[in-house]
């Protein structure tokens, strides 16, 4: 049975079509009353954005959501877990002063801020999945804990799982440390003759793998693969390309781990938990990187729905039917249909998440688009 996903385009004319009635009223519609019980202690799931990026959801659209929860009864506040590479948020005290920064202060969003995995990423609870790579997953504690959630994420490409929406926000953002380093394919990343020596792989390597090759005129990088987690970071920042991985076996193994620890967060809260997907600064890359690139597409408008593979699905293809924007990181697939997380990087496969979501419980890829004016 199709799941329905519920959406608001972006723009308006009036007083009564801007966007921040235009999400209060995608927060009725899609029933999220129903999700919160008075007293309820709800969590917001968010990211904050890593210092230097500004793509990430509007402090100010968040409040609107915040406001939603208080007047059903429960007792909103917002929340994400530590990271694992090295960066402005890899620790609670780092998490709450880029949170802040960046505009998420209570007298903006009206809700107290909580990093989900405590100070250091030890706070977090197990959770019995008995899937096909985990038989249990570690979710950050304060999420585990909460009566109720509502996700919120900025859809947008990803490097390695071809584009990121609820399921990654819940698989990544609801994890502590631990659970991030056990969803990534720990096999060793490859870097090759490209390599200009620039040092940014080495700053970022939360396993401190990465060294400058000795008895070089140039240097280079080198891996240690006794201490690699296959975590990525260096592939994402490095200007050159010259990292790379098996992508025939070891990406598909990583997105099939993701998805299971997105079953893990919400299993117990499946009747307690909804999803907003926002479709504008839609940009190669996520949230985590310490930049802003060009939106690859127009912004599209705003989804919500309790299902959050439907909503990935229903983002994925508003996504794809529009078209490319000239100039942005979009190599290829540029035209209406074609696939634009295919087109940023060849090798991805973002539908995966998808399937592998439905296969395993996690929602439904079949969904019904009912739009709201």
């Amino acid at each position: 049975m199709p799941q329905k996903v519920y959406f608001t385009r972006v723009g308006g004319r009036d007083p009564g079509q801007n966007t921040l009635s235009k999400i209060k009223r995608l927060f009725y519609a899609a029933g999220f009353p129903d999700l919160i019980c008075q007293g309820d202690l709800t969590a917001v799931k968010i990211h904050f954005g890593e210092w230097g990026n500004d793509s990430y959801i509007n402090p100010v659209h968040v409040r609107q959501v915040v406001d939603c929860i208080r007047e059903t009864g429960g007792k909103p506040f917002l929340t994400d877990s530590n990271t694992l590479y090295r960066g402005s948020r890899a620790n609670a005290v780092d998490h709450l002063v880029t949170a802040i920064e960046h505009g998420f202060a209570y007298a903006v969003v009206r809700a107290p801020l909580l990093i989900a995995d405590g100070l250091r990423g030890k706070n977090w609870r197990r959770v019995e999945v008995h899937l096909r790579h985990f038989p249990s997953v570690f979710v950050s504690g304060d999420i585990a804990d909460a009566d109720a959630m509502i996700v919120l994420s900025h859809f947008k490409g990803h490097e390695v799982a071809g584009f990121g929406g609820a399921i990654k926000n819940l698989a990544m953002g609801c994890a502590p440390p631990a659970g991030k380093q056990a969803q990534h394919c720990a096999r060793p990343m490859h870097i090759d003759e490209r390599c200009t020596g620039c040092g940014r792989c080495i700053a970022v390597c939360p396993g401190e793998a990465i060294t400058f090759e000795k008895k070089r005129k140039k240097p280079r990088a080198k891996i240690q693969y006794s201490r690699c987690i296959g975590c990525f970071e260096c592939m994402t920042v490095c200007p050159s390309h010259a990292i790379d991985v098996d992508w025939e076996t070891e990406i598909p193994e990583f997105v099939e781990r993701m998805v299971e620890y997105a079953r893990g967060v919400v299993l117990g809260k499946e009747e307690k938990a909804g999803y907003m997907n926002f479709l504008v600064n839609i940009t190669p890359d996520c949230d985590c990187v310490p930049w802003s690139d060009m939106p690859i597409v127009p912004d599209i408008g705003i989804l919500a729905s309790k299902d959050p593979v439907a909503i990935d699905a229903a983002s994925f293809d508003l996504v794809n039917g529009e078209k490319g924007r000239e100039g942005s990181f979009l190599h290829e697939n540029l035209r209406e249909g074609e696939d634009k997380f295919r087109g940023l990087r060849k090798n991805t496969d973002g539908y995966l998440q998808i399937r592998y979501g439905e296969e395993i419980g996690l929602g439904s890829c079949e969904y019904e688009l009912v739009s709201i004016s």
